[in-house]
């Protein structure tokens, strides 16, 4: 089974979606360009945001209406 995330960023009202934490990490480093510290921050966390990135990010487990 997979545990989808979502992942929210700050003055973006359309989550991106990710099967997995390595799916989500790759994506934090190369599209949004996040410093190792903060994509892994964010990953252990569910969050970060400045001075440790540029902007808020939050990654949540995909929740069932």
């Amino acid at each position: 089974m997979i545990t989808w995330l979502d992942l929210l960023v700050e003055g973006d009202p359309h989550p991106r979606r990710f099967d997995s934490r390595e799916t989500a990490l790759a994506y934090l480093l190369r599209v949004e360009r996040l410093s190792e510290e903060a994509a892994q921050h964010l990953l252990d966390h569910g969050e970060v945001d400045p001075p440790l990135a540029r902007r808020e990010y939050r990654l949540q487990p995909l929740t069932s209406p």
